[in-house]
């Protein structure tokens, strides 16, 4: 019987939203000569279900070439400034490590920056994959991401257990595809949501997933 947990990563694993508010403003200044936005619009409109956030962000229909270039330049160096796991997070990863299960890192950021983040905290070494946006052809929702990882765990819905853990509706609904549970983590970005657990805290995993196997 294999356990296979997938994490989304902001959010979830790591509270990076001062930093990546830090690069929008740093864009919206630069390129638009847009006043800065705080961390709660920023998180609030990265999490909402249907939005555009160039439009939000830059006040421009279409994330042009020069502004994610920009973005990318500057948030670089920016993520791993201000970037913390959240409480709890390690525990959790360390004692599913000794239980057995295998790991995987399913987020809509650019696999570079996510592995430079979970590397600089020390969390990339209880992963097998860390799977970016750019690591596949169609991010969360669609279920690619979680199938990758699921496929290079041999995974076997017969006998295999597997959850996607993620504070996104996004999320959710790609584990729903997947063929997997889901359990929304409200300790986050997003404190309410719904999937087929809601964890308010990284340790209600541990009794959720036990329970759940």
């Amino acid at each position: 019987m294999g356990r296979i947990a997938i994490f989304d990563m902001d959010g979830t694993l790591i509270d990076s939203g001062r930093d990546i508010t830090l690069s929008i403003n740093y864009v919206r200044e630069r390129c638009y000569g847009l006043p800065p936005l705080s961390i709660t619009e920023v998180v609030d409109a990265i999490n909402a279900p249907c939005r555009n956030l160039s439009e939000i962000f830059y006040a421009t229909t279409t994330y042009e070439a020069s502004a994610r270039n920009r973005f990318e330049e500057h948030y670089y160096d920016q993520c791993i400034q201000n970037v913390t796991s959240y409480e709890g997070i390690e525990d959790v990863l360390k004692y599913l490590t000794q239980q057995g299960f295998s790991m995987g890192v399913a987020t809509n950021a650019p696999g570079i920056f996510a592995r430079r983040m979970l590397n600089h905290l020390g969390l990339s070494d209880f992963f097998s994959l860390i799977v970016g946006a750019d690591d596949v052809q169609t991010p969360k929702p669609h279920p690619q991401m979680l199938q990758k990882i699921l496929e290079y765990h041999a995974f076997d819905s017969g006998t295999d257990y597997a959850w996607m853990i993620g504070d996104n509706s996004k999320d959710m609904e790609a584990a729903e595809q997947a063929g997997i549970l889901g359990i929304f983590a409200g300790w986050g970005f997003s404190s309410q949501g719904a999937g087929d657990y809601f964890a308010e805290h990284p340790k209600e995993l541990l009794r959720i997933i036990t329970e759940g196997k």
